[in-house]
């Protein structure tokens, strides 16, 4: 158990600092490792970061329920610890020389480098959900649907999740 639970923290500690542009930008290599190290199985993953994005608070808190689902409780609080102690302290040091550097030219070449490549990484993050959670002409239909609304209305999209997530529960088959 004590090996698990160090391969859990240095497993999210890493993800932690990988995590540019927020946590979605590393939702495909936490998916694979969820998925071939861990043995999560996808769906349980797809499920799990569903309830992050609606529950309060940081929607990266669902990395505690993924080490929750792994090996219980300990666990969640070792990946969660592990996950967001290293990113703080991190961005707590970064923001400082940020701050010291000032309005220089070389911190908007960083910036403006940086931002195509949350993009791109964010992008990814959604490619590696939507490709786990929409298998059926169902559920890709009503990604589309979604996807659609919210760009064409200003509807939380929470309030999306939570009524897929009833539509789901009527609708669709259960694992």
């Amino acid at each position: 158990m004590n090996n698990l639970l160090f391969s859990l923290a240095v497993t999210f500690a890493l993800l932690s600092v990988q995590a540019v542009g927020g946590g979605s930008a590393i939702l495909p290599e936490m998916q694979r490792q969820m998925l071939e190290v861990y043995h999560l199985p996808d769906h349980d993953f797809a499920r799990i970061f569903a309830l992050g994005q609606v529950a309060p608070g940081p929607n990266m808190s669902m990395v505690g329920l993924l080490g929750y689902r792994i090996a219980g409780f300990e666990a969640g609080i070792v990946v969660l610890l592990a996950f967001f102690v290293p990113a703080s302290v991190l961005c707590y040091y970064a923001g400082k020389v940020w701050d010291r550097i000032g309005e220089t030219p070389w911190r908007r070449a960083v910036q403006d480098g940086l931002a195509p490549v949350s993009i791109g990484l964010m992008s990814s993050g959604v490619y590696a959900i939507a490709k786990t959670a929409a298998t059926t002409p169902l559920t890709i239909g009503l990604a589309i649907v979604v996807f659609a609304l919210v760009l064409r209305t200003k509807i939380n999209p929470s309030l999306f999740i939570l009524g897929c997530g009833v539509f789901g529960g009527f609708f669709l088959p259960r694992h």
